[in-house]
């Protein structure tokens, strides 16, 4: 922790325990002027997104209502849904945040920005738009849905950065391909976020677009998409320090790990005001990378994600983790990046039917047992590998559901 951060954590400690809230509730019994550093930081706890749950609609918010001027939300499709009050400040540093993630992928005001993730209370579009408009690139705010219309202004306007999700990324990219129309567009970037997406798909995606990808993270918590981004060099995501304090703990223990361990992301927020977050437990599983970054930038980098703790699912005592799918499925040739897992209990034991495309259809037996072994070896579970068509498994819009249990 940098002596600026820290400073501005005892602040903010200081500043939300002393007013009626969310943290003078929950630090309730702390004395917070005992957080004298970073050591005794750490010793604080955690916030879980259930509790911002329970504080559902505004128990999160942490200025007058004459200060707010927007909300966003999560989508609540796991519970009810997380109400996240903005300032102008909060809206103002977002934009920013997000101008430097672009500037991060070379983007500048003379591209056109094709934005494709939803608007309304979702956080993703707008920031996209946002965003682009501060760094004085033409925007085109297309939202999800309508391909035909999609491929059209995309032709028309001769838009030059994709923003999507990786699904949907596919999914252009394998219509642009089919009508044949991939001479007449003019995309050279593609800033992707808000799912975890495999070597496979990234280069399947980059080869029929023609253009290089960019990883961007965030999360509706925290402003939203923008806190963290790729470089040319790909090698993991820098993220804005002076925005955001992340540390990386051991999911299980909750100590801190060390510097290139795997484990689960939390963050504080440094200037949000709207709803600010100590330490806040996000369940993405990344890392922090060691040493300089060849493309320059003073911004500290973590690892590309590689799932999330709440994404496990345990099949005959083996837990599986969706990242673990993706390496294998990477590794052998002629399967493709798309799969699906459906989890089922019959005849009282688990049964997991992995269905992946495959181009190679004369080889779909080969390659079916390839799958098998390197499961069997990889995770320790022997499934049912099952190789369909490219194309035949489901495409989204919006974010790809992977994993189905119906055992429950």
């Amino acid at each position: 922790m940098k002596q600026g951060q820290f400073e501005t954590i005892k602040e903010m400690l200081v500043r939300y325990t002393a007013q009626d809230g969310f943290y003078r509730k929950k630090f309730e019994g702390i004395d917070i002027y005992a957080v004298q550093s970073p050591a005794d930081f750490e010793k604080l706890p955690f916030t879980y997104k259930e509790e911002l749950r329970d504080a559902y609609p505004l128990g999160l918010q942490a200025v007058p209502d004459s200060e707010i001027v927007r909300i966003h939300s999560s989508s609540g499709t796991t519970g009810t849904p997380i109400i996240i009050p903005y300032t102008k400040k909060d809206v103002d540093n977002w934009a920013e945040i997000f101008k430097r993630c672009y500037e991060t992928a070379g983007i500048n005001n003379l591209d056109r920005v094709h934005i494709t993730p939803g608007y309304g209370l979702w956080t993703a579009g707008i920031g996209f738009q946002t965003g682009a408009e501060l760094l004085g690139a033409m925007v085109i705010p297309m939202g999800p849905g309508n391909t035909d219309k999609q491929i059209q202004m995309m032709i028309d306007l001769k838009s030059t950065v994709l923003c999507a999700t990786s699904s949907y990324a596919l999914l252009l990219a394998e219509e642009i391909t089919k009508r044949g129309k991939k001479d007449k567009i003019h995309l050279k970037k593609g800033v992707i976020g808000s799912e975890r997406w495999g070597e496979k798909m990234r280069r399947r995606i980059a080869n029929e677009l023609g253009v290089k990808l960019y990883d961007i993270y965030g999360l509706t918590e925290i402003y939203g998409p923008g806190i963290a981004m790729s470089c040319d060099y790909e090698c993991g995501m820098h993220y804005w320090d002076d925005y955001v304090y992340f540390e990386i703990i051991n999911p299980k223990t909750g100590e801190i790990l060390p510097e290139g361990e795997i484990g689960e992301l939390v963050i504080t927020t440094l200037k949000k005001e709207g709803a600010p977050l100590i330490r806040y437990r996000t369940r993405d599983l990344t890392r922090f990378l060691p040493g300089d970054c060849p493309c320059g930038l003073d911004y500290p980098r973590i690892d590309t994600l590689t799932g999330r703790t709440d994404d496990m699912v345990k099949v005959k005592g083996v837990n599986i983790y969706p990242g673990q799918i993706e390496d294998i499925l990477q590794e052998i040739d002629g399967a493709s990046s798309e799969y699906q897992v459906m989890i089922d209990h019959l005849n009282g034991k688990d049964i997991m039917t992995l269905f992946f495309e495959s181009e190679h259809e004369s080889d779909k037996g080969k390659i079916e047992k390839n799958v098998k072994s390197y499961f069997k070896t990889r995770v320790g579970l022997t499934i049912v590998p099952k190789a369909v068509a490219i194309g035949e498994l489901p495409r989204s819009e919006k974010k790809s559901t992977r994993i189905f249990d119906n055992r429950y």
